[in-house]
């Protein structure tokens, strides 16, 4: 039996927000725009989501005005997705999800990525505030960089892969020419 889309019955915020982002999927896809993931095929090669899936789980983070889909800049008829007002609202959410895995389902080393404070490159504490200055840190300020637990690089590392094994700002684009090839290996990283 397939589960229904909605929640009928169910008449909190809580239930209108998991109708938009609680679908298999839709948090890491987020958590790769968060990273500067911007093209359809970043999306389906990084986290290895099945193509039509991924289609499906833009067309609604779209619908909802969670993510903007236009023409990418001097490229051409190529299009990329990007995360509007509504989207980066959901930072703390992402933020804070990542946050319990790391300490509750770590991998060995200790965290895969850590969040610094571009400013100061002071690590965030679990609320987002920067432990250097202790400000509130904006999602356009976070600094992500490997961390110990990330896994070491592989000749076979997708191209989104490969990227995020160096430090780089959220929100930024994270590639800067659209990946080769079609590959579906996806990434445990």
């Amino acid at each position: 039996m397939t589960l229904p889309r909605d929640y009928r019955g169910q008449h909190c915020a809580l239930a209108r927000s998991m109708e938009i982002v609680g679908e298999r999927w839709t948090l890491l896809i987020l958590r790769d725009a968060f990273h500067g993931v911007r093209r359809f095929g970043e999306f389906a090669v990084h986290p290895g989501v099945p193509r039509a899936v991924l289609t499906d789980r833009l067309g609604t983070l779209t619908e909802a005005g969670v993510l903007e889909r236009g023409p990418e800049t001097g490229k051409g008829r190529r299009e990329v997705y990007a995360l509007t007002p509504m989207g980066v609202a959901l930072w703390p959410a992402v933020r804070a999800l990542t946050a319990w895995g790391e300490e509750f389902h770590a991998a060995d080393g200790g965290p895969r990525r850590v969040f610094l404070h571009a400013l100061d490159e002071a690590p965030l504490d679990a609320d987002g505030r920067c432990t250097g200055c202790y400000s509130a840190v904006p999602v356009t300020d976070v600094l992500v960089v490997p961390g110990p637990g990330l896994a070491p690089a592989s000749p076979d590392d997708d191209p989104v892969t490969a990227a995020l094994a160096r430090p780089h700002r959220l929100l930024h684009p994270l590639l800067t020419t659209a990946p080769t090839g079609r590959s579906t290996r996806g990434s445990r990283r």
